[in-house]
């Protein structure tokens, strides 16, 4: 498919999310860095796990809202509010004694405004596309998320120590385009709104989600996402900090290669392959059936991962970061097409927003690892991650492909005999 025969939606979204996240990629990396200087680690901590708790259920009402409003006007309210915030923090920047007070509420604001606005972006992104090119989009949209997270990665590190200024206020500027691009470009296309079942919104709320909490099959797909992502998101928390504690530095040529220095080496390694491989391989696998795709994947992908897991050899890490992204690679389109073919068209926001518990779940088990490890060996590590991913692709497997008909299918389908 190519790029003039996307739906107009689609390209005002990955447009306007690829510049958006190149810079904001160079400054909220720096966010636990920046807080633990301005206040100390221990603020820093519990402020940042705040903002992570606080995102997540924000995430939620967002998605009951994208379902109630109109899409398109959420997505320009948000956005406008997110900019406002990216130009206090700037502000908060501007006198020689930051004003860290201004920066930190600003910071929460923008968490609250974006977790409020990202389910009715992905929202639109599943109504302007359809089964047969979701999987094509979501490839396009993987590629340009690991493209642009590079060149945020890059920027950040040649300009946030001495150009911290210049860069908030290049996120400023480019934030504030999104609510023009939107009210401008975007177009909503979906007339299906639930209708306000109870008087109280709370309840109302719950209601919302029950209905995705009962679904099955789809809360297999989350919690087995939940559970494959954990190995990947265990790379910068468990893994990184056992390389930095264990790994013996070696040197290449004049090159000295540490812990940490290890650790980079693998997240750009993973960041390059998935620029330059994503269109190959997901042009070879559109030639086979997606169950074997997505296992295959998976297992490459597990493989990977548990031996990355306690390898501490430069070379077996470097290969098995290959494997493990090639895994990736092979599996995560299918993965994100499914799933996105499983959300009903009038709550889209809703079951958008309840897939997010995926990152949110897996973060905390890849956090959680750091205290696991601390009582295991790395083989035993190893084992743990494994079990993991077991459980994650036997969850993920029956989620997608062994869905059980519902009562009113069986009963249409007795009725046709």
């Amino acid at each position: 498919m190519k790029w003039k025969k996307y739906p107009q939606n689609i390209k005002v979204r990955l447009i306007t999310s690829f510049f958006n996240r190149a810079v904001s990629s160079a400054v909220m990396p720096f966010m636990a860095l920046f807080f633990s200087q301005e206040m100390n680690k221990v603020w820093a901590g519990l402020f940042l796990v705040f903002t992570v708790i606080i995102s997540f259920f924000v995430n939620l009402i967002g998605g009951y809202i994208s379902d109630r409003f109109p899409r398109k006007k959420v997505l320009v309210f948000t956005s406008f509010l997110s900019a406002l915030m990216f130009l206090l923090m700037t502000i908060s920047l501007l006198p020689k004694e930051n004003i860290i007070g201004l920066f930190a509420f600003s910071y929460v604001a923008y968490i609250v405004t974006s977790s409020l606005g990202r389910p009715a972006m992905h929202a639109i992104i599943i109504d302007s596309t359809t089964s047969e090119n979701r999987k094509e989009v979501y490839a396009l949209d993987y590629w340009l998320v690991n493209l642009s997270m590079a060149i945020g990665a890059a920027l950040g590190g040649l300009l946030y120590v001495n150009h911290q200024i210049e860069l908030f206020a290049l996120l400023t500027i480019t934030s504030s385009s999104l609510p023009i691009a939107y009210q401008i470009w975007l177009i909503d296309e979906n007339s299906k709104r639930i209708e306000k079942q109870h008087q109280n919104v709370f309840m109302d709320l719950i209601q919302n989600y029950k209905v995705a909490f009962q679904d099955m099959p789809f809360v297999k797909v989350v919690v087995g996402s939940m559970f494959i992502f954990a190995a990947e998101f265990s790379l910068n928390s468990y893994i990184g900090v056992r390389l930095a504690e264990t790994f013996k530095t070696v040197h290449i040529g004049n090159f000295e290669v540490a812990g940490v220095r290890m650790l980079s080496i693998l997240n750009i390694e993973n960041m390059l392959l998935v620029v330059c491989f994503t269109f190959f391989i997901n042009k070879i696998t559109d030639r086979f059936n997606k169950r074997k795709v997505l296992l295959i994947g998976l297992i490459v992908y597990s493989v990977g991962y548990i031996t990355v897991t306690s390898a501490n050899i430069w070379y077996i890490l470097v290969l098995f970061n290959f494997i493990a992204t090639i895994g990736e690679l092979i599996y995560s389109p299918v993965r994100n097409a499914e799933q996105a073919n499983m959300m009903p068209a009038d709550k889209r926001g809703s079951y958008s927003a309840f897939s997010n518990f995926s990152f949110s779940g897996a973060d905390l088990i890849a956090r959680s690892s750091i205290i696991v490890g601390a009582y295991l060996i790395p083989t035993m590590m190893s084992v743990y991650i494994g079990v993991l991913l077991m459980i994650g692709i036997s969850l993920l497997y029956t989620g997608i492909f062994l869905k059980k008909p519902t009562t009113k299918k069986i009963k249409e389908s007795l009725a046709n005999l």
